[in-house]
């Protein structure tokens, strides 16, 4: 069953539906369901879907051409075009007949082995664009490839696009869909191991609990998942070496340049090269105390759960692992967990906020949301507040995340209260949230300050999870 990308589809559909030609790039890193989308889009549709192998130049035109005459005949034949050129423009041919569908799917494989596909396919667009019902589309996973190669000012198809789509991975509402059989804590669980990227949801059996499913896959030497962070980076990176020690580090507790650079044993203009790599793949990201920018105060994470939780708690116990001790491995890391999910819940909470804000039921028009960390001018020690975003000089909200078993109490609100008056703002809005609700103290306390939202994960989930269905 296919579930989610709405979007995404519903774009492509109106690309389609104008009935003139379209050129779509759709590209994302690997696992996250772009040929899926793909096939749903060209499901009952006119469509030659054409997938890329790593092979040579006659191999990819003889599987292309297989397609084609496929398409056209309905029968499978052997006999291949003289050349791309050739097969192409047949198919541009077909087109200026009827609305045609060409997929090219795994596109730098094809364009590797082939010096001058680029070049062909733009003088074939350039040639029929005007009276071609075309509607092709390129897809790749090489997100650097794509970028550099089609994206790109430089790029021979630059210009010649109609649409592009970053194909990410899904946000936790999206996820819950995966998740229907899992309890609400569940939910939050797995989608803090694995992200939303549909392959590794797929990886989760929801007869287990999340402890057997953790067992089962990163825990499991056999399974896909065990060894999915290093083949993932071996099939993107020249040196997954390098850049392996670099997401160790992170996931191990360094944050900033020198500490990384420390930890791994480089200097920090090379390690600076890598990260850019890495946060381009949308493995790790780089931020900024909220409202800043000064390189001094960035600080490094890892942005893909999966690789999180994989960088964490994987190779520290893989010896254990390799020898079968799944159960020792979990029982290592459980009393770890609840502190993992603190960022996790973070996210979540974050996209709460968007969507309140889409649905028109946000106190504070914010631009943008993201964390604070700082000095307190007062007590001279450092402070960190969650989330916060800001509507206009005179407006803003904060916001405190509680991942605990325990209710949240008066101490907290006071504690987030008080962060909020190290920034100069008229009219503040606080929101807490907390996995297992709130004190009766803090409830009243709430009410009597009057700017203060209460929401518990449940609320949380029942909004998200409710508005996607």
């Amino acid at each position: 069953m296919f579930i989610g990308r709405k979007r995404e589809l519903n774009s492509l559909n109106q690309l389609y539906t104008s009935g003139k030609f379209e050129f779509v790039v759709i590209y994302g890193r690997r696992r996250v369901g772009k040929t899926a989308l793909i096939n749903e889009f060209i499901r009952k549709k006119r469509a030659i879907y054409f997938m890329g192998v790593e092979s040579n130049a006659r191999q990819n035109l003889e599987n292309f051409s297989r397609n084609i005459l496929e398409y056209g005949t309905g029968i499978q034949t052997e006999s291949a075009f003289l050349s791309f050129q050739t097969a192409l423009e047949y198919v541009f041919q077909l087109a200026q007949k009827e609305r045609l569908v060409l997929v090219i799917d795994e596109y730098p494989y094809v364009a590797r082995s082939q010096a001058s596909f680029a070049s062909t396919l733009q003088l074939l667009i350039d040639k029929y664009q005007k009276d071609s019902r075309l509607m092709l589309i390129l897809c790749g996973s090489s997100m650097s490839y794509m970028e550099d190669h089609v994206l790109s000012y430089k790029a021979p198809l630059y210009g010649r696009r109609t649409a592009q789509m970053k194909i990410l991975p899904f946000d936790f509402a999206e996820t819950c869909q995966y998740c229907k059989n899992f309890s609400a804590e569940e939910k939050a669980m797995i989608y803090g191991i694995v992200g939303g990227t549909p392959q590794y949801l797929l990886q989760m059996d929801d007869r287990l609990s999340v402890a057997g499913n953790i067992k089962n896959t990163f825990f499991n030497p056999s399974s896909f998942l065990f060894e999915e962070p290093e083949n993932l980076l071996k099939q993107e990176v020249r040196e997954p070496a390098l850049y392996n020690a670099i997401i160790t580090a992170i996931a191990l507790g360094a944050s900033r340049m020198a500490e990384i650079s420390t930890k791994v044993g480089e200097s920090s203009s090379i390690c600076a090269a890598y990260l850019k790599n890495l946060i381009s793949l949308g493995l790790i990201k780089k931020e900024f105390p909220y409202g800043e920018t000064s390189s001094k105060k960035s600080i490094y994470s890892i942005e893909d759960p999966m690789f999180r939780f994989w960088y964490r708690f994987v190779p520290v116990n893989s010896s254990i692992i390799a020898r079968g001790a799944a159960d020792l491995a979990y029982r290592r890391i459980e009393p770890q967990l609840s502190d993992y999910m603190g960022k996790i819940f973070e996210e979540i909470c974050s996209q709460y906020l968007w969507h309140l804000l889409l649905e028109g039921k946000s106190p504070v028009d914010f631009r943008d949301l993201g964390r604070w960390w700082g000095t307190n001018p007062l007590s001279h020690s450092q402070e960190e507040i969650d989330i916060m975003g800001e509507q206009d000089k005179n407006t803003a909200l904060f916001c405190e995340c509680k991942w605990t078993n325990e209710k949240v109490n008066t101490s907290v609100l006071e504690k987030l209260a008080q962060r909020s008056r190290l920034f100069r703002y008229e009219k503040t809005a606080l929101y807490l949230f907390s996995k297992n609700g709130f004190t009766e103290n803090c409830s009243e306390m709430a009410k009597e300050m009057g700017n203060v939202t209460l929401v518990t994960y449940e609320d949380i989930l029942n909004d998200l999870t409710l508005t996607k269905v």
